[in-house]
């Protein structure tokens, strides 16, 4: 047996291993379908590419070899007009030479001068024409050369003509070098292998040309002897070599021309002009015997011999024009084939790699799209529905998984139809846990509603007590009682939060700042510790106090209880722009950097209720109260101690509601306390109340100072004694008199003390009421008014109005009487409470359960 993981606790996970480029399983898709389209690519390219080339090759080889032959009309051209100078130049040499008087160099000069101008302009031509070959092949750039520079050599013994200080052989050579290097020039064009009838193209027009080469220069020879009157003694061996290379020559070209160039020459050759020279020069041959040849006469054989010269040169030129276009005929049909072979090759290639970028666009796509997906469900959809589900407060509906986004018959389809399923069984196990934990916060819900109504049941007990109770020890534990019951009630509000619920108190009127922290000082353990520094006259919106006093007290419960007990904590507002700023020091324990960072991390991102956030429940409780209210909060190290920094936004500040002068008081009388209280607390007291300490509230087991009067201390808010209760006399009684030496009993303050000073009401146990609050001097809403004098109940239970019953004695004498219409935002307020616990009721009686919407208006 081999050793490996247990299979009942899983396999071992695998650690990441980085891809490798190397490694061909490790190649994204993209990478693979490019391979498999690059190189069945390249490969095809390679063979098309050789192809292709010896393709361009032998047409750049044609077209070269069309332009040379193209050249073969300039060369021709000048050949002929350097052959015409030179046969006058050889006669003008021979009658100089003869008789060199200075009138006959005049004219020899004047005979040949346009005979040269006409060589140099052909000439000319000539070099304007090759200018393009500047490219051509070196075999040709090296003839093109070679008969350049004959020519210079032409150019520069034409002085030495008319002087004829040199012999006509030395003339004559340079005449001769110059037409063979442009005959050598113009049968230097190659078709390249393979095209035997452009080689025959060029060896007719060549093998023509050397044919009227040596007819012309048996016409310099025999010019030349008729103007020097007598042959030479090697004229007539030179004679028959050049008329043996004339008939060797024209048979060559006879053997290579075609049947209509030999059926042109023959005309030619019957011409009568032509056969006239023919005739002529057949007069200069050897006879029998010593027979001497015979002298022409130079005019008639200057003038037949030109006819003859200029209908070979028509033929040549025919021939030329022949060869030039079949070169031009071979060059187009080459490029014509190679553009028809490139042309197929990247047609084939096109089409090829179209399908296969379509083929691998299909399947690229598939594949980021079913990543896409997946990605999306991972890290968008699924989170967003678990969130929901997380923070859902009614019932929870069956909630639609988006279809699959590739629809194909694949494998990629099959493979994102099972990303759908795996999507919605994960849905359908967050819903079983979302509605399971409903369920607990329902539970949790019920248990803190019901723990409430005890509570408060409790502390109206407790307050009956305190009332009754002249014991000073049984006084003391009945207020221990009392604040333990207090923070009961805080830790079910602790509950509804965890549970996402929001608390039952409410209050719809603007309360200061001030009384807001001293409200919160209220409900803490030892709040004879904190010490408030306001500076500012702000206002809350009625909306949020609630929820402002539980976070404080939180704040302050953490502050006093990890700091020495000799300490205080001090609690400064200031104003932060629009806003508000309040600090909570302690010169506490402090936190650990890393402790510090998790704890801002919380309240900066509330997280979901769990284990921790029992442990940890005032964090908690804060983070989600400032998360719902838009209060930021944040935890900072200063000194030995901390500092929570609570920003409150512009929005959760309202200005001061306006006070109600000489409102009448129940009972029909204003007892002198009352009228301490609005004495006190007018506009101009208000701020300097809401600045006083709170050593002086009392505490579990406060006891008057002895040899003193038990006199309470007065309260920062009302001016009046904290904790008397007296009761509330009947509608239309006089107030009793408080009898003489009378000491007021003390209770422990509570929040609603605070925000609600009681006046002569009935104790109540919370600051909720059913009669509503109403405005206040403060800018906090006073204590409700006493039980209205009803007349019974009508059929349905509700009590009926008993009119003019609640309005004080003098009130009724002095001013008429005047009919308040109900708050709207009071009536509001009552009946949006109402609405929500009839829903919250019925969402308690079902099992189904519904998501909330989104922002779209789409049920999720």
């Amino acid at each position: 047996m081999g050793a490996g993981p247990d299979p009942a606790r899983g396999a071992v996970p695998q650690p990441h291993r980085r891809r490798s480029g190397f490694r061909l399983r490790d190649w994204r898709m993209g990478t693979k379908l490019a391979t498999v389209l690059v190189i069945p690519s390249l490969a095809f390219l390679v063979l098309a590419g050789i192809q292709t080339r010896g393709l361009v090759g032998q047409t750049t080889t044609l077209s070269a070899f069309a332009e040379q032959v193209g050249i073969g009309r300039q060369i021709a051209v000048a050949v002929d007009r350097l052959q015409h100078e030179r046969d006058r130049t050889a006669g003008e040499l021979a009658g100089l030479r003869r008789a060199g008087t200075g009138a006959d160099r005049d004219a020899a000069v004047a005979a040949l001068k346009p005979l040269q101008a006409a060589t140099d302009r052909a000439v000319a031509e000539l070099r304007t024409a090759a200018a393009p070959l500047a490219d051509a092949d070196a075999a040709w750039r090296v003839s093109y050369s070679e008969a350049l520079e004959a020519y210079d050599q032409v150019v520069n013994i034409r002085a030495a003509v008319a002087p004829a200080v040199l012999s006509s052989d030395t003339v004559l050579s340079n005449y001769h070098r110059s037409v063979a290097a442009l005959l050598n020039l113009l049968a230097e064009p190659s078709p390249g292998g393979g095209r035997q009838e452009l080689t025959e193209a060029v060896l007719r027009y060549v093998q023509l040309s050397r044919v009227k080469e040596l007819s012309s220069r048996i016409r310099a020879e025999l010019y030349a002897a008729a103007r020097s009157g007598r042959y030479e003694a090697d004229d007539q061996v030179t004679l028959s070599d050049l008329r043996a290379q004339q008939l060797t020559a024209l048979g060559a070209f006879r053997v290579a021309a075609t049947a209509d160039q030999i059926r042109r020459y023959d005309q030619t050759s019957v011409d009568p002009a032509f056969v006239a020279a023919t005739r002529m020069e057949e007069r200069t041959l050897p006879a029998g015997g010593d027979a001497k040849p015979v002298l022409l006469d130079a005019e008639q054989w200057w003038a037949a011999s030109e006819q003859r010269q200029e209908l070979l040169r028509q033929v040549e030129s025919g021939v030329v024009d022949d060869a030039v276009r079949r070169a031009d005929d071979a060059s187009a049909r080459q490029l014509r084939d190679t553009l028809l072979v490139a042309g197929g090759i990247a047609t084939v290639l096109l089409v090829a790699v179209l399908i296969s970028l379509l083929v691998g666009r299909s399947v690229a796509r598939g594949m980021r799209q079913l990543r896409g997906q997946a990605l999306r469900i991972a890290q968008v959809d699924l989170p967003l529905t678990l969130e929901r589900l997380r923070t859902v407060d009614r019932p929870v509906g069956a909630i639609d998984v988006p279809p699959a986004v590739i629809d194909s018959q694949d494998e990629i389809g099959e493979l994102a139809e099972a990303f759908v399923a795996v999507h919605r069984s994960a849905v359908d196990v967050a819903v079983e846990q979302a509605m399971m934990r409903r369920n607990v916060n329902a539970m949790f819900v019920n248990l803190a509603r019901r723990s409430q109504v005890l509570v408060e049941r409790q502390l109206e007990l407790l307050d009956d007590l305190e009332r009754e109770e002249s014991d000073p020890d049984q006084l003391e534990n009945l207020f221990k009682l009392d604040h333990l019951a207090a923070r009961m009630r805080r830790n079910d509000e602790s509950l509804l939060v965890l549970a996402g619920s929001e608390s039952t108190r409410r209050w719809n009127r603007p309360v200061g700042l001030g009384a807001v922290l001293l409200a919160a000082s209220a409900e803490i353990e030892q709040y004879q510790r904190v010490r408030h520094e306001n500076r500012t006259d702000l206002h809350v919106v009625g909306h949020a106090v609630g929820d402002l006093v539980h976070l404080f007290a939180e704040l302050l419960e953490n502050a006093t209880s990890f700091s020495r007990p000799e300490t205080t904590v001090r609690v400064v507002v200031e104003p932060d722009g629009r806003g508000a700023l309040v600090r909570v020091v302690d010169e506490g324990l402090g936190m650990s950097p890393a402790a510090l960072a998790e704890a801002n991390a919380v309240l900066a991102e509330p997280p979901a209720a769990d284990v921790s956030a029992s442990e940890r429940m005032g964090l908690f409780v804060v983070s989600h109260l400032g998360a719902r209210n838009g209060v930021r909060v944040r935890l900072q190290a200063e000194g030995a101690g901390l500092v929570a920094r609570v920003r409150i936004p512009v929005e959760l500040l309202a200005e001061a509601p306006v006070p109600e002068a000489d409102r009448p008081a129940p009972g029909g009388s204003l007892p002198g306390a009352d009228r301490a209280v609005r004495t006190r607390t007018g506009p101009v007291a208000a701020s300097g109340a809401l600045a006083a300490p709170t050593a002086e509230l009392p505490v579990a087991g406060w006891r008057p100072a002895p040899g003193q009067p038990a006199a309470l201390p007065l309260s920062p808010l009302t001016g009046r004694p904290l904790g008397d209760g007296p009761e509330a006399p009947t509608a239309g009684s006089p107030a009793p008199a408080a009898p003489a030496g009378a000491v007021p009993r003390p209770r422990p303050a509570r929040a609603e003390d605070v925000l609600t000073p009681a006046v002569a009401g009935p104790a109540g146990g919370g600051w909720f009421s059913r009669q509503g609050p109403t405005a206040s001097p403060l800018g906090v809403t006073p204590a409700p008014a006493p039980t209205p004098v009803t007349g019974g109940t009508n059929e349905r239970g509700l009590p009926v109005r008993v009119p003019m019953a609640q309005l004080a004695p003098a009130s009724v004498a002095d001013r008429p009487v005047m009919r308040h219409e109900p708050d709207p935002e009071a009536v509001g307020g009552m009946l949006s409470r109402l609405y929500s616990g009839v829903r919250r009721a019925e969402a308690e009686e079902t099992t189904e359960m519904y998501l909330p919407r989104d922002e779209g208006g789409r049920r999720q």
